[in-house]
């Protein structure tokens, strides 16, 4: 059995086609190779204006918060769960260039048979913790409320969402007209910048079904059958070596904590590389469903190089070795370094890694663009290279 085969036993999918097959019909939007679907201004009814809404979860991230909460009794957990569903939301909103004045409502389903109150309470101050945190940066967003519904029917633990919506002028907009000869500028999903509280392991939001089953060891499936499908293959559940205490050989955390870095938000980064130089950005993508081969779905008629990529960071090197996936497979599933990039012409590259290294954000020129035939994305990684 190969490894995409078992990736798919698991219920999940890098590449979302069938998803992306029901939709294809479906309005694209003003601006169809923007990041984010963009409406006309229904909220005011200015030409000059747009809305953009966005919903999205923490995705199963929550099924290994549930682990770790359960053998550790640590419930703060849960407060970096809030922040990795805001940040799929609103750094996908960035990508289009939207910073700034951002509503935001949750949407929690629970099974409140395992999941009490004071995991609610935690979710609640996990997000106003992450909005004082962004508005301290001088990002403003605002919580309109939201809805907690008990659906154990349902949803075995919990489910953690988010929708945001904003208004914003046309002119700020950033739409994808990727450029051959464009430089691609990754901004790194590791480290700690200078508006983080904790070193985080660059993890994100994607790839979390094949880290747990392939990281943890069989014992969880035992002790926590409500944590994963029962309709499963057992032969791909828990299926690595490794403890939640164990050390992750980063820093000083362990694996489960490596594993449960809240995903970074890019928002005050961005915000300040936009202000600088908006007008001459051809394309910001947001490396999430997809990896490193996002891109693919934002270009027409050219090739995506990244040659030079970040040194792999050491959870992902611990995720391939645990599970034996083959670095292409790895390539697609986690951002393996970096989740932002930008194109942009090479002048204006050093700018950019510049200001991101105020922040203390590690940042550097990881490609290139070519034209060519169609979409293609070339990968290169230690003297191997993969093509998709």
């Amino acid at each position: 059995m190969d490894e995409r085969s078992k990736y798919e036993q698991r219920g999940v999918s890098a590449t979302k086609d069938e998803v992306h097959a029901a939709i294809k019909h479906l309005d694209k939007g003003l601006y169809p190779l923007a990041f984010c679907k963009i409406l006309p201004d229904l909220v005011g009814g200015d030409e000059n204006f747009c809305n953009i809404m966005h919903a999205d979860t923490a995705g199963t991230k929550t099924s290994l918060a549930y682990l770790h909460w359960k053998e550790t009794g640590d419930k703060s957990i849960w407060r970096g769960v809030s922040q990795d569903a805001i940040v799929m939301n609103v750094d996908d909103m960035a990508c289009v260039g939207c910073t700034d004045q951002i509503v935001l409502s949750s949407t929690i389903g629970r099974n409140k048979n395992l999941m009490p109150g004071e995991v609610i309470q935690e979710l609640i101050n996990g997000t106003t913790s992450f909005i004082e945190s962004m508005q301290n940066q001088g990002v403003n967003i605002v919580l309109a409320g939201g809805e907690t519904a008990d659906v154990g029917d349902i949803v075995r633990t919990i489910d953690v969402g988010f929708t945001t919506f904003a208004r914003l002028p046309k002119e700020k907009l950033i739409i994808n007209d990727i450029q051959a000869g464009d430089v691609i500028v990754g901004l790194a999903s590791y480290g700690q910048t200078t508006y983080e509280t904790y070193y985080n392991s660059g993890i994100g939001s994607n790839g979390l079904t094949a880290a747990r089953h392939d990281v943890l060891h069989k014992k969880y499936a035992q002790r926590y059958p409500d944590s994963y499908d029962p309709n499963t293959d057992d032969s791909v559940v828990f299926t690595g070596p490794h403890d939640l205490r164990d050390a992750s050989g980063i820093r000083d955390l362990s694996i489960g904590d490596a594993l449960l870095s809240p995903t970074r938000t890019y928002l005050p980064v961005l915000k300040a590389i936009f202000d600088a130089h908006h007008p001459n950005i051809h394309g910001v993508i947001h490396c999430t469903g997809g990896g490193q081969t996002k891109v693919s779905k934002f270009v027409q008629d050219k090739h995506i190089i990244k040659d030079d990529l970040f040194p792999t960071p050491p959870l992902f090197q611990l995720i391939q070795e645990a599970s034996g996936t083959h670095w292409k497979e790895m390539f697609q599933v986690f951002n393996m370094g970096h989740r932002i990039e930008l194109y942009v012409n090479r002048q204006m590259a050093e700018d950019i890694i510049s200001l991101a290294e105020s922040f203390s954000l590690d940042a550097k020129i990881v490609g290139r663009v070519e034209d060519h035939q169609g979409s293609k994305v070339t990968i290169s990684h230690e003297g191997n290279v993969y093509t998709y």
